[in-house]
């Protein structure tokens, strides 16, 4: 089997979900329940800030409420942004077969399937400590205008990064009760890995994004994409390297950022940007990537003073 082989379009379904009846198998592909990897990516962020701010070992139960709420408010979103963008999307070769913009769904069932999703998140919003569900609850904003980015910067992968890594700011306070230094360099770097995995996401929507007149960061960087994605790594890298340190001040903490530097420059070297199953598939290596720095995070935690 090929590697292109492996890797399933947004809007095709097999397997499983395939199987499921149609109405439901409907609101597990709006939610994106199929495709874990954005419930990965939005988890990532949060599970770093709790294994960097301590013992990590304590705060499992922490982690599994961080999980669900990961999986629920990724749906939520998804469910959110296919609302909002069901006419742009109806003109992407991509996502046009989506249950909202194909028609298949009604937009009161999708409304409907929201509220159930934010349900779910509220529940684990009620196990925090009252400053995370303060910066939880702050989120809103930015994700409810996340959807409208595409049509206002050239840049709306930054946006996504403030809210695909906001799972950080909500992590640190609630298994630290508070703030440190460290928690904004971890953010800040998060931002930066965010813009760089998912300019390459976007790399598969060049063309049609061009045609619907969407902006992107692939599309502003051109040419220059994958240089671009590559500067968007370091930077990433050294910000968490800055955040490790306040944690560590040791020149060997550093080493536990090799795993993760050799998987992102792995990405780039063999990233190729004219073709979408390529992009398709680096991208969702950024799963094992959040595995490789949350490595990182638990053993710096766990050592330091």
């Amino acid at each position: 089997m090929t590697q292109a082989d492996d890797v399933v379009p947004d809007s095709e379904h097999r397997g499983t979900v395939s199987r499921l009846p149609g109405r439901f198998r409907d609101l597990v592909q709006l939610a994106r329940l199929d495709r874990p990897i954005g419930a990965w990516l939005l988890f990532w962020p949060g599970a770093w800030a709790i294994a960097l701010s301590g013992d990590v070992i304590h705060h499992v139960g922490l982690l599994a409420w961080f999980a669900l709420g990961a999986v629920a408010m990724r749906g939520a979103g998804c469910v959110y942004n296919d609302i909002v963008d069901r006419d742009l999307d109806a003109r992407v070769e991509r996502t046009r077969s989506r249950p909202l913009a194909s028609g298949r769904v009604p937009l009161a069932l999708a409304w409907a399937w929201l509220v159930a999703l934010c349900l779910i998140g509220l529940v684990v919003l009620l196990q925090l400590n009252r400053p995370a569900q303060i910066v939880a609850l702050a989120s809103l904003a930015p994700v409810a205008a996340y959807p409208f980015m595409k049509r206002i910067t050239w840049w709306p992968q930054a946006w996504l990064g403030i809210v695909f890594s906001w799972a950080a700011l909500v992590g640190w306070p609630a298994a630290r009760g508070g703030f440190d230094p460290a928690l904004w360099w971890l953010y800040a770097g998060s931002i930066a890995w965010v813009i760089g995995y998912d300019t390459i996401y976007a790399l598969q929507d060049i063309e049609d994004d061009a045609l619907a007149g969407v902006k992107s960061s692939a599309r502003a960087l051109g040419v220059n994409a994958k240089a671009g994605i590559a500067g968007f790594y370091l930077v990433a890298l050294l910000l968490w390297a800055r955040a490790l340190w306040l944690m560590r001040p040791e020149p060997l903490v550093l080493a536990a950022l090799l795993p993760m530097a050799g998987h992102l420059g792995w990405q780039v070297v063999t990233l190729r940007t004219d073709d979408p199953a390529n992009a398709l598939y680096r991208f969702r290596s950024n799963r094992f990537a959040g595995f490789l720095m949350v490595c990182a995070c638990v053993v710096i935690g766990a050592t330091s003073g």
